[in-house]
């Protein structure tokens, strides 16, 4: 089971959402391995493709505070069934920063993956 804490404060992040145009509203928390914790939300923009997801803010939230490995994301909607899976481009950017479980909380359910499940095959960097 994951903590309450992690539960109530990604639910609690889904009121700083910034979904206008779909209505969509999503919250994410990314832990890090020593269990400091930074929460990002979805932000729509007019322009679809400046919309931003709430797991890449979590995490990018993370590494503008000097953290270099996420360890578990945590992630939440206000649909009616759970928000899954994350889009390519953040299951992409959490393979960059170490994620090693996404956890998909939807009211009392909590549904645990591991991101080499969900991202079997992520871009590796060319240059190593």
């Amino acid at each position: 089971m994951i903590p309450r804490e992690w539960v109530e404060l990604v639910k609690d992040g889904l009121k700083y959402s910034y979904a206008p145009y779909s209505g969509v509203k999503v919250s994410a928390l990314a832990i890090t391995p020593d269990g400091k914790v930074y929460r990002g939300v979805n932000v729509e923009n007019a322009s679809l493709g400046l919309t931003v997801c709430a797991e890449r803010v979590a995490i990018f939230n993370a590494v503008s505070n000097g953290e270099r490995k996420i360890k578990t994301i945590v992630l939440t909607s206000n649909l009616d069934k759970p928000i899954y899976p994350p889009c390519g481009a953040c299951l992409q950017v959490m393979s960059e920063f170490g994620v090693e479980e996404v956890i998909i909380v939807h009211g009392d359910k909590v549904i645990k993956h591991s991101l080499s499940e969900l991202f079997p095959r992520p871009f590796s960097d060319w240059r190593r």
